[in-house]
């Protein structure tokens, strides 16, 4: 697997709600580069289950309509009096 890369407008915007995360629901504050770090920590800790995990929910939502897809193609079958 590829870095998990975000341009500088998203890591601004994710340090920024990290930030007011932690000045209102941790009473404390903390500046941005120790909130970038952070964020850098969570996504080479954690940023691959992330990214699995959304792969399998693709998988199986495309399972899901392949399944759909399928009963549909059945359902334009036409009866033959000859079958295979």
């Amino acid at each position: 697997m590829s870095e998990i890369d975000f341009s500088k407008e998203e890591k601004q915007r994710m340090v920024l709600k990290v930030q007011k995360y932690i000045n209102e629901e941790l009473d404390c504050e903390a500046g941005s580069f120790e909130v970038e770090s952070l964020i850098d920590n969570f996504i080479n800790e954690f940023g691959a289950v992330v990214y699995n995990r959304a792969l399998a929910d693709v998988h199986a939502h495309l399972a899901n309509q392949m399944d759909a897809m399928s009963e549909s193609i059945y359902d334009l079958e036409k009866p033959a009096p000859y079958s295979r």
